[in-house]
């Protein structure tokens, strides 16, 4: 019963903007304090597992991501809901969310204690690696001018430098502000980002309407939720490849949702222009694709129960909701671990089979809430929209550490994101940036401080395999499209010839 409340709760709460899980996590530890340990943790799962696949609901919506692990979705999601097909869109969310969430349970199920062994073979240069990695990713989101989203890029890295230096300790780019002393708040930055830039979209179309004297149209009609079958034949390898991926990155501490969703929807777009770019009836990257919406939602589920995988194995959390749990358990006298198994097995194989369990609750919870708070959110018109999400996103900024100073974040963030959108200038590698830039940095000082300032350590194939491997394979991310630009360019010169 508990697990239920807790998916409910869980749905409830992701699909409110800046309410993420950590708020949501947070709040309900100290109400399970008097409860058993089996309810008490198995409403923490189910928490756990219902907002990441709450967010994609007000992604696709109204384009505001209802957590930071559906900021991806929004993309394609809200396209396809302008095109009248919220419904298709919310049905493949709910979909990838309860399939990688399912894969990722089955996972930490059977192979749990082994897989943990991976998560210690991840060092500090290892570490480095993978953010290298991640942001070479970036190259498989950019559309048009590469230029432009390297400048974004640069971007997120270069804000990611604000507070306190992990070199130093000293504070950087602060201008005095104690506000800053920890760097810009992430959740009020992500509902500025995000939600205040969409509402100022918004209001520009309704202006743009009225000075046209074109009456402003209600917002798009959900539609059928069916999910035909020649969708989830398509979709199939998606989920697949982006439920590995979500699993792998689940397990590495730091890593998180965030990199696990840019990987895979990295992927997804190499298959999705690979095959069915340019076809009639399709829509480009970004404006529309199905696998725009899977690939994330199926990642961001995968992360859940595989970031149970370090913590239950070896006391190492994977994320920072993950470790929420460990003061879930030190509440009830449990400390995370190999010890666990042994002093408190049947507390241990619960959680591992709730988060299984959590996820076959979660298709018929989600459904209940898409024919209810969505519908419910279609129905408003535009003009009232507007004042809804600015009121959302500012609570949610708020809520945030209760600071005021998180809203004017949250309202800058807005402003500037406009702006970039205005000059074509894309918002995803900034928002890898800003993820990664941290773990980047800390990383590359403490490698460095090891090896003695040696920086072959992160292409040393014979101490560092893991970190030679994924070097190797971001060269390849931007050597290879360099080269089949080169290759395009140089046939369309013959053509025009």
């Amino acid at each position: 019963m508990m697990l239920l409340v807790g998916v409910i709760a869980g749905m409830v709460v992701g699909s409110i903007p800046g309410i993420n899980d950590n708020i949501a996590f947070a709040v309900f530890i100290p109400f399970s304090f008097s409860m058993p340990a089996d309810q008490a943790l198995a409403l923490m799962v189910g928490v756990y597992c219902a907002a990441a696949t709450g967010g994609a609901v007000p992604a696709i919506v109204i384009k505001v991501p209802g957590t930071a692990s559906a900021l991806l979705t929004a993309e394609d999601g809200n396209a396809l809901a302008r095109k009248n097909k919220a419904g298709l869109a919310l049905s493949i969310a709910i979909t990838s969310s309860v399939v990688g969430g399912l894969l990722s349970s089955v996972v930490l199920l059977l192979f749990a204690p082994s897989l943990a062994k991976v998560a210690l073979e991840f060092g500090y240069v290892e570490n480095f690696a993978l953010a290298i990695l991640g942001l070479s990713s970036v190259v498989g989101l950019l559309r048009g001018n590469i230029l432009k989203g390297c400048i974004s890029a640069v971007i997120g890295l270069l804000v990611a430098t604000i507070g306190f230096s992990p070199m130093t300790g000293s504070p950087r780019f602060t201008f005095g502000n104690v506000n800053l002393i920890e760097g810009i708040p992430f959740v009020p930055l992500l509902v500025g980002l995000f939600g205040i830039a969409a509402m100022l979209g918004l209001k520009a179309d309704i202006l743009k309407d009225r000075d046209a004297n074109v009456a402003t149209p209600s917002l798009p009609k959900i539609g059928s939720l069916k999910l035909p079958r020649g969708l989830v034949r398509r979709l199939a390898p998606v989920w697949g490849i982006s439920a590995a991926i979500g699993n792998v990155i689940g397990m590495l501490p730091g890593a998180g949702m965030l990199m696990a969703i840019f990987l895979a929807y990295d992927q997804a777009a190499r298959r999705f222009r690979n095959k069915f770019a340019g076809k009639p009836g399709e829509n480009d990257w970004g404006g529309g694709a199905p696998e725009g919406v899977a690939a994330p939602e199926a990642a961001n589920n995968a992360v859940t129960a595989s970031s149970m995988v370090p913590l239950l194995s070896l006391g190492i959390p994977g994320n920072s909701t993950s470790a929420l749990f460990i003061g879930a358990l030190a509440l009830h006298g449990m400390v995370p671990g190999p010890l666990l198994f042994t002093q408190h097995g049947d507390v241990a194989w619960m959680i591992i089979v709730a988060f299984l369990v959590a996820n076959i609750f979660l298709w018929p919870v989600a459904w209940l809430v898409l024919r209810t708070v969505s519908r419910s959110i279609f129905a408003i018109r535009k003009e009232a929209m507007v004042g809804v999400i600015a009121m959302l996103c500012l609570m949610g900024a708020y809520s945030d550490g209760a600071n005021l100073f998180n809203m004017w974040v949250a309202l800058v963030a807005g402003l500037v994101a406009y702006v970039m959108r205005l000059a074509s200038i894309p918002l995803g590698p900034a928002i890898l940036g800003l993820v990664l830039g941290p773990q980047l940095e800390a990383s590359l000082n403490n490698s460095l401080n090891i090896s003695q300032g040696n920086w072959l350590v992160f292409v040393d194939p014979v101490n560092h395999p893991i970190s030679f491997g994924m070097m190797i394979f971001s060269a390849l991310l931007w050597i290879v499209p360099i080269i089949v630009g080169l290759r395009d360019r140089a046939a369309t010169k013959k053509d025009t010839r």
